[in-house]
């Protein structure tokens, strides 16, 4: 293991990604002096991003190598840095440590007791409900994830990171990530795996990495009843609707706006809808059980818990037209979203008005059919899907497919899909296409301006009205 980093300077090269802003504000949190740098911080993007990090105590420097010096302990990048940023060639120059965010993520992990939520959908939702939930019940966790909770954004805070109200509690809640392999490298106390689908990776990949993340677990392991878990079932802590499940949800109810449940005789009420919401809460019980806490004293927990930044939030509502802005960006995300969607439109004959934009060439070329597919199951003949160009976050890639081949291959499918090349028209466009009653329903990851667009098409339908009766 790498020296403690606690009371060390680190610089955080990429420091406006979730996963690098919430180890920058825990290692400053924790004592230690944390810089970092951006090029969309460069680019004058994202102001709210860097003034949320400078009020936690991170500096925030240009990305041009002046901002290290020889007593930097270390430089921490992660997969989407290249070699040839300038901060990177620094810290050569200079003979600095260059350290994966993972590997640091993974000292934290070490150093405390440890529940780490993985698995292809749900993780930062679980994640944030096991945190709200022990909170609740009296104890004092920390957390790193990857999307903000609302709760801590209402305290002034980027919401992805805290490091707890006192010392006395070594309990950490965070989020392992999958899509980039870095799950193998942690050993938490207790870990929790909620599903698994191809997404960045194929099946049989994730899978060999979730057997190392069991054997890396030195207590129990929470397991979710997808199939493809079934390799991991005997002698894990199991959730989920099916019998048989130690942590089983009873008599449903999946309403417009909220899920109800029953555990153990137990009721539980969670005020955000969707199936999955089901099974996130489920998880999250069966986690905090495991620390000790009787069910019954959860339920309040989940009754007022308020949620992660873009999961199914609400941004308003304009002539007549809801608008939500969800991160639904892997099959599996996506059909929940719209399915969800479609449960909120209840009985009416709205229709779901979508507009998903995919992120990274390279994944979107890799899921192209299983996109395809999931979005033509779970959009109805009368909705409408806008699909502007997939999102770039800089660096090297290829650029061989586009937004358009998705849309051509919907309307293959007798799906209304239609390409946007110049995202900015989307608002006038959906203004001028929505109705009374419609739901529209903001779709995509990795881009922090995607909420400012369904903020745009919430202004623009308040400024028109609906333009169909």
């Amino acid at each position: 293991m790498a020296t403690d980093p606690r009371g060390r300077w680190l610089h955080f090269v990429g420091v406006a990604g979730s996963g690098m802003s919430a180890l920058a504000q825990f290692h400053v949190h924790g004592g230690g002096r944390a810089t970092g740098s951006d090029r969309a911080f460069d680019q004058g993007r994202h102001p709210e991003i860097r003034a949320a990090l400078e009020a936690a105590g991170v500096e925030i420097v240009r990305q041009d190598g002046s901002g290290l010096g020889a007593g930097c302990g270390r430089v921490i990048t992660s997969t989407a840095v290249e070699v040839q940023i300038a901060d990177v060639v620094r810290a050569r120059a200079l003979g600095l440590p260059i350290q994966h965010r993972s590997e640091l993520l993974a000292e934290y992990v070490a150093r405390h007791r440890t529940i780490a939520v993985t698995g292809t959908s749900g993780k930062s939702t679980t994640t944030a409900m096991i945190w709200t939930i022990l909170v609740a019940c009296g104890r004092d966790p920390a957390l790193l994830t990857g999307g903000p909770l609302r709760a801590l954004q209402e305290r002034g805070l980027l919401g992805n990171a805290w490091g707890g109200a006192g010392p006395a509690e070594d309990l950490l809640v965070m989020e392992a990530d999958e899509s980039d392999g870095s799950v193998v490298r942690y050993h938490p106390w207790a870990g929790v795996i909620l599903n698994l689908a191809r997404d960045h990776k194929e099946v049989e990949e994730v899978a060999a990495m979730f057997s190392t993340f069991r054997e890396n677990c030195a207590g129990p392991l929470i397991l979710g009843e997808d199939p493809n878990l079934d390799f991991l079932r005997s002698g894990a802590v199991t959730f989920g609707l099916a019998k048989g499940a130690d942590v089983r949800g009873r008599d449903l109810v999946l309403g417009s706006r909220g899920v109800a449940f029953s555990v153990d005789g137990i009721r539980f009420q969670v005020p955000w809808p969707g199936r999955h919401t089901v099974l996130n809460a489920l998880a999250a019980l069966a986690a905090s059980r495991e620390t000790g806490i009787p069910l019954a004293h959860m339920a309040a927990a989940l009754a007022a818990f308020q949620g992660v930044e873009r999961r199914f939030v609400p941004l308003g509502v304009g002539g007549g037209v809801e608008v939500l802005d969800d991160f639904a960006h892997n099959p599996d995300k996506l059909s929940a979203a719209i399915r969800t969607a479609h449960q909120r439109l209840e009985e009416g004959d709205g229709r779901v008005l979508a507009v998903f934009q995919p992120h990274g060439f390279g994944p979107t070329r890799f899921l192209r059919s299983d996109l395809v597919a999931a979005l033509a199951d779970a959009l109805r003949p009368r909705d409408v899907l806008w699909l502007p160009e997939i999102f770039y976050g800089g660096g090297t890639v290829t650029k061989d497919i586009s937004s358009a081949d998705l849309a051509a291959d919907l309307r293959a499918q007798d799906r209304d899909a239609r390409f946007v090349a110049r995202r900015s028209e989307l608002p006038g466009l959906i203004a001028m296409e929505a109705r009374p009653g419609d739901l529209v329903l903001v779709m995509g990851a990795r881009d922090p301006s995607l909420t400012g667009l369904g903020r745009a098409i919430l202004a623009a339908l308040e400024g028109t009205g609906s333009h169909h009766s």
